[in-house]
């Protein structure tokens, strides 16, 4: 089958398109003939090697977590699923980026009927993350106040709509050119991160859900009302993370001192500082699927490329410009 791959890490390393085998599947996995898969910072961030102590992948490896298709085999144990049936899911490991993957059956959802390949492809990874964020995490009620940070982008988008639907006040950040974009998906507030800033026009607000850098986690920090929470995708990631993914006590010291800045910070404040890495899970993408099939929320796809653009593709999202998420078609 046709895959593209890296060879060794790199952040400009291109990703090469190159003819591998079908991956086997085991008694509990599906293999999914790959329809369509979409881009994250994730796999920008994979390829480059950022992760490489966290998730050290053998190379030479596929690329791409979000995946949606059609399953074509089924191992021994697989009882929720069967061949034929169109699915979608964010696989525990890469490998979206070619033509089969194998995925664990409890990390898929039947894909939601009213949507397309690519549409579905689109939500995984940045569904999932706004779940385990508002709903896991933060328990997120109705009339609280919650900040999201860059609200046009892949996770943004679907953040708002989320905590709409929860019955939250949305506040955001975006550009003046996708204001129009962000008020339309639901939010009250809108800020324009170029010539504003949020520190001075936010107070007291439940949560913050942060994807930015440290200096606009410290400031989101302070528009937090005492014991409030701050729940950040972009890092540092705290000591909870490093337990709940089994590392070393060595790791688990080091993420400690990258962390104890901002846990200082959060504690003088009365504030709720955590890390949410997303993690892959099937049932809460199947009530993401729920949501999809009652037009509570949709996905927003900026560009569908074809798969033999998969490094232009990747350039894209690289460059951080993208509304919403970037899909390649595989099928």
């Amino acid at each position: 089958m046709k895959a593209f791959t890296i060879n060794t890490y790199g952040k400009n390393q291109a990703v090469a398109k190159t003819e591998i085998a079908v991956p086997t599947i085991n008694d509990d996995e599906v293999l999914v003939e790959v329809h369509a898969a979409s881009i994250n910072q994730l796999d920008v961030k994979v390829k480059s090697g950022e992760f490489k102590l966290l998730m050290p992948y053998k190379l030479p490896l596929v690329l791409g977590y979000d995946v949606s298709g059609v399953v074509t085999n089924a191992g021994a144990r697989v009882d929720h699923f069967k061949v034929g049936d169109e699915v979608f899911a964010r696989a525990a490991k890469p490998g979206a980026f070619a033509e089969y993957i194998a995925v664990n059956q409890r990390d898929i959802a039947l894909k939601p009927a009213n949507i397309s390949m690519e549409e579905a492809a689109a939500l995984p990874l940045v569904a999932l993350t706004v779940w385990q964020a508002f709903v896991e995490k933060a328990k997120l009620q109705k009339g609280q106040k919650v900040f999201i940070q860059a609200g046009s982008g892949g996770v943004g988008t679907i953040a708002i709509q989320l905590a709409k639907h929860i019955g939250a006040t949305v506040a955001t950040t975006t550009s003046v050119a996708n204001a129009h974009l962000v008020k339309s998906l639901g939010a009250d507030v809108v800020i324009d991160y170029k010539t504003q800033d949020f520190e001075t026009i936010l107070k007291d607000y439940d949560l913050v859900l942060n994807s930015q850098d440290a200096n606009t986690l410290e400031k989101s920090l302070r528009i937090v009302k005492p014991g409030g929470k701050v729940i950040s995708i972009s890092g540092p990631p705290d000591v909870t993370f490093a337990k709940e993914i089994g590392l070393s006590w060595i790791m688990r010291t080091l993420i400690s001192l990258l962390s104890r800045k901002i846990m200082k910070q959060a504690k003088r404040l009365n504030v709720a500082y955590s890390f949410l890495f997303m993690q892959a899970n099937g049932k809460q993408l199947s009530e993401v699927g729920e949501l999809i099939e009652s037009g509570s929320i949709s996905p927003i796809i900026d560009k569908v490329f074809s798969f033999d653009q998969t490094n232009e593709a990747m350039l894209y999202v690289q460059s951080g410009r993208a509304r919403g998420k970037v899909v390649l078609k595989v099928k």
